[in-house]
């Protein structure tokens, strides 16, 4: 109690008030926070190109609005090419769609099982196949998809001003804006936030850099694969198993279900089944074998047990979300807790002293 004092009330009070305060903000505009979060990851993504040319000579705001630039063009080619031919795909698959077709098809695979394994209901596989079709071309929810992506792509306009605005200010300021957060830092802490600052910066940066490249290989090998086995489908099928590969263990597995669908979808039968999945499987080898051996070497630090039940901690959080930042959100945690235990054990400041306690006098004599 006698550790309690007047000026230790008023900060404690202070801080409480200022975090509740933090969190009723991103409570209640989590998607301008979210904004700035991405804005965040591609000035980490952008910064090292950023360097690159600032080490050649240019001006760092030259540079920095040089390579935004160049992001940009890159995604107005995107939206003005690929999307439109994915969308025309996706029209094609959904008008191919034929759910007598995929009837016939489960019904054939029914007829085999049942024969090997008896113990299998009848009809359980037709049902459920019409069930899931109804359900995923039910046109009572057109509505409901159509206001969804409406607002999607309400949200995708606004990130395009908000996102390169504020990641022009975090390439350029960066370094500011670190300092000032410094100064609210008090000097016996200092030496320790700057180094895990510092580390995270890094990890983060080099991580979302190896991700990135890491999708645009898959969804690229995926696509030439995909479209020398025959596959009309194949720009479309490969985006997606390029980014669900962002998922570590789990995206393979949607990318091999993807393709398979899509085959059955496209031609009716099993006739592209086996070289769908042989093309993926060649996808997954050259993934595991080459990609993630190069990009991820010194992006984590992580058990790969460790991994999956982060990656499953954030599916059951925050589903699909969750699976996506669960390892970020994981390498922060690590980072911090492995630095500030370092600093304990090494930096004196961070010991409690302990005050010597004088010996009362001796006898006299």
């Amino acid at each position: 109690m006698r550790n309690i004092t007047l000026e230790k009330v008023i900060r404690f009070s202070i801080g409480s008030v200022a975090t509740a305060v933090l969190l009723l903000i991103l409570y209640n505009y989590a998607t301008l926070v979210g904004f700035l979060v991405l804005a965040l990851i591609l000035s980490y993504i952008l910064d090292p190109f950023v360097n690159r040319l600032q080490s050649h000579g240019l001006n760092r705001t030259i540079a920095i609005t040089l390579v935004l630039a160049t992001v940009l063009l890159i995604l107005v080619f995107i939206s003005t090419s690929v999307i439109p031919i994915v969308a025309n795909q996706m029209a094609e698959l959904t008008a191919q769609r034929n759910i007598e077709n995929l009837q016939d098809i489960a019904n054939q695979v029914e007829n085999k099982l049942t024969k090997k394994f008896q113990f299998i209901p009848e009809d359980f596989l037709e049902e459920n196949v019409t069930i899931v079709v109804n359900q995923l071309f039910n046109v009572d929810q057109v509505s409901n998809v159509v206001s969804n992506a409406l607002g999607i792509f309400t949200n995708i306009f606004s990130a395009v001003l908000v996102v390169p605005f504020a990641a022009f200010f975090f390439l350029k300021d960066g370094s500011k804006i670190r300092r000032d957060l410094l100064k609210m830092v008090p000097n016996r802490y200092f030496e320790t936030t700057l180094t895990l600052i510092d580390k995270i910066e890094q990890r983060l940066g080099l991580y979302f850099r190896s991700v990135l490249m890491q999708s645009f290989l898959v969804a690229s090998v995926s696509w030439l694969n995909l479209t020398v086995v025959g596959l009309e489908n194949s720009l479309s099928v490969g985006i997606s198993v390029g980014l669900a590969n962002t998922i570590p263990y789990f995206g393979p597995v949607i990318g091999y279900f993807l393709s398979v669908i899509i085959s059955i979808v496209e031609t009716g039968d099993f006739s592209l089944v086996i070289p769908c999945l042989l093309a993926i499987l060649i996808v997954q080898v050259l993934d595991n074998v080459v990609f993630q051996p190069l990009l991820f070497s010194r992006s984590t630090d992580m058990h790969p047990v460790a991994i999956l039940f982060i990656i499953l901690i954030g599916a059951e959080t925050a589903g699909i979300l969750g699976m996506l930042i669960a390892i970020p959100i994981a390498t922060i945690i690590k980072i911090t807790i492995n630095q500030i235990s370092w600093s304990f054990n090494n930096y004196y400041i961070f010991r409690r002293q302990v005050r010597e306690v004088p010996k009362p006098p001796g006898p006299p004599g």
